[in-house]
């Protein structure tokens, strides 16, 4: 089981940051170009608890995968949990948390996750995954700093 996390502050309300995070069809604009995401299904309400959200994905040139989610535990304006069904892992279980700060908001992404292909997943995970967590992780900070500014204390 591997985990990632990061933490990112805007200078936005709980109120702005929900709204926006709590809506399937935002996740587009917040996921690099060249993994060709796009939503197939399940994004034309705002999450609720129980929401099977289906994408398409291009994780790696050549390579495209349907992954399918849901949205298992949600507490307004405080944490949600999307859990893959089916996919590219073996297990993806991933918390966001949402914390009302002086000038803003903090965002916190917990993942944990195991691979598939035994040996071959572990062979694979520091020169294909990792790389690619942190290239999306990264996008997501600069995309949302060029949405809602950089957060300043």
């Amino acid at each position: 089981m591997y985990t990632i996390s990061s933490r990112q502050k805007l200078p936005i309300g709980i109120d702005k940051a929900w709204e926006f995070f709590s809506d399937p069809k935002n996740l587009n604009s917040i996921t690099p170009d060249s993994m060709n995401f796009q939503t197939l299904s399940g994004d034309e309400r705002k999450m609720f608890a129980g929401q099977i959200i289906r994408y398409k994905i291009s994780p790696f040139s050549g390579i495209s995968m349907e992954w399918v989610t849901e949205i298992s535990h949600i507490q307004d304006k405080v944490f949600f949990v999307d859990e893959q069904r089916f996919g590219p892992y073996k297990f993806w279980h991933h918390k966001h948390f949402f914390k009302e700060i002086d000038g803003g908001v903090e965002i916190e992404d917990l993942v944990h996750y195991k691979l598939p292909f035994g040996f071959i997943g572990r062979l694979v995970h520091p020169i294909l995954v990792i790389p690619k967590l942190n290239e999306i992780f990264s996008f997501r900070k600069q995309k949302l700093n060029e949405l809602f500014g950089e957060f300043k204390p």
